[in-house]
């Protein structure tokens, strides 16, 4: 069942946490020009599933073939890594050799770790949960990472990762942040934000509402940052969680950095008990409000989106599946955006 939560610190922020200056979505895209692997996603009408949720249109931006990786998460972590080879100079392909970096995923950051790890000469090293599907392994193998399982949830595997970062000398690229960690985690963020100017750029109209999914919250705080600054005041901004990992929403609640607890929830990429503090100071500002919905709507959503011919995850369409649901506010004049933002789990 939808929980929604009108965002009391909209436009001023959460007090105590203030999102880091300085993002800048151009320099991304300059990086970006450099990679024959890059095209902008489509962004796609879909009166079908407009008429189902009963709305006067629906647009969604389609990241499940972006840069040959499945999802948005291609920019993100990659981005980092292409920065810190930039700045080494020379020949990229091995401006890192020698480094080492180590993250725990869900899946497709990871994914994001390792072929930018490839691409400028490094080593990755992948720690997932026993809840990821065993696939996702299997594809960060075929990008040269090495896969350690450990721990039942993400947060556990975290613990893992910034275990032997710390024992190995290797590089934490996490796409959470919390106090004291924050410079890669706001390069990721800042990659993300590349969507936001191809919407800008493809739509013929702004939107009266989008609908971000949200795990620790990199994703919906970059785009809602990003499109802030291309459209103002005048869409309504929710976020989207699930009830099984609240994260964002219970933080929004107490007014700080919130750690949730709850069964593990098949909108797995989202799964996130504790939220990125760099997201929660954008989002606090940005959003509008928070809702979290059911694994049965969860499931209900990836199956509308897959009739529909648009094939994800409970994950990937959690912002169709909370529109499906019913949200106050949206109705037969509403023009909604969303982001289809990963591929069915078993490709």
């Amino acid at each position: 069942m939808i929980t929604e939560l009108d965002n009391p610190f909209r436009g001023e922020g959460m007090p105590g946490l203030t999102p880091m200056p300085g993002a800048d979505a151009k320099a991304v895209a300059a990086l970006l020009e450099q990679c024959p692997a890059h095209h902008a996603t489509p962004l796609l009408d879909c009166p079908e599933l407009a008429a189902q949720a009963g709305i006067a249109k629906l647009t969604i931006k389609d990241e499940r073939g972006r840069m040959g990786l499945g999802s948005f998460k291609a920019l993100g972590a990659a981005h980092a890594i292409a920065r810190e080879a930039a700045a080494v100079g020379g020949d990229l392909s091995v401006a890192l050799r020698g480094r080492t970096y180590v993250t725990a995923s869900a899946g497709n950051h990871g994914m994001s770790v390792a072929a930018g790890a490839r691409i400028f000469g490094a080593a990755a090293v992948i720690y997932l949960s026993h809840t990821v599907p065993e696939g996702f392994a299997r594809r960060l193998e075929d990008l040269g990472a090495k896969v350690v399982w450990a721990g039942v949830n993400y947060e556990a595997s975290m613990t893992a990762a910034e275990t032997a970062a710390a024992a190995n000398d290797w590089t934490l690229l996490s796409d959470g942040s919390w106090p004291g960690y924050v410079e890669l985690p706001f390069r990721v963020m800042e990659g993300y934000r590349q969507m936001g100017t191809e919407i800008a750029s493809q739509i013929q109209e702004v939107p009266s509402h989008v609908l971000l999914q949200a795990g620790v919250g990199g994703l919906a705080a970059a785009l809602a940052a990003e499109l802030r600054l291309a459209w103002g005041d005048a869409p309504t901004m929710i976020v989207v969680e699930p009830e099984a990992a609240p994260a964002l929403i219970e933080s929004i609640r107490a007014g700080r950095v919130i750690v949730t607890e709850g069964p593990v929830s098949a909108m797995g990429r989202l799964d996130c008990k504790t939220p990125s503090m760099l997201a929660l100071a954008d989002l606090a500002r940005d959003a509008d409000r928070f809702v979290t919905i059911s694994e049965a709507e969860a499931l209900a959503g990836a199956t509308a989106v897959a009739a529909a011919g648009l094939a994800s995850s409970p994950s990937g369409a959690a912002g169709v599946a909370a529109l499906l649901a019913g949200l106050e506010g949206i109705g037969a004049q509403s023009h909604v955006l969303c982001v289809l933002s990963e591929g069915p789990e078993d490709e």
